[in-house]
């Protein structure tokens, strides 16, 4: 797994149990759109690096224990410390998006052409209204 993927996915743990704390493992998995195998690995990675913590809040002996994953000091550090990593990648990201863009429009200004010349067009080449023969 891609190293930006994993701490994407950790961030995305550490956020929601900021968020909501009652979450259990298939609540995250199913938020998170990742496998409960997966959820179950980075919740014990993150206990194992005390960035989080388990209480057990069942009341009855003979009942499968009730777990609530808690976010440790260190692990709201954690999550600072991504959200900041997280929003720098981004802002890159739509930096180098905009330049490409402004290359583009000017590329385009150039050959005498604007945006408008394409309004209509798909990706796949096709001019929208265009059937098929």
């Amino acid at each position: 797994m891609p190293e930006h993927k994993f701490k994407e996915d950790v961030l995305n743990i550490l956020r929601l149990l900021s968020l909501k704390g009652d979450l259990n493992q298939r609540d995250l998995s199913a938020s998170l759109n990742i496998s409960l195998g997966k959820t179950n690995y980075l919740i014990k990675s993150l206990i194992k690096k005390n960035l989080i913590k388990t209480k057990n809040f069942s009341t009855k002996k003979d009942k499968l224990g009730k777990v609530r994953y808690i976010l440790s000091k260190k692990g709201i550090k954690q999550k600072v410390h991504l959200t900041y990593h997280f929003l720098k990648k981004k802002e890159l990201e739509y930096m180098y998006i905009k330049e490409e863009w402004d290359k583009l429009s000017r590329q385009m200004e150039a050959e005498g052409k604007s945006l408008d010349d394409f309004s209509g067009v798909s990706l796949g080449g096709k001019i929208e209204g265009d059937s098929e023969k």
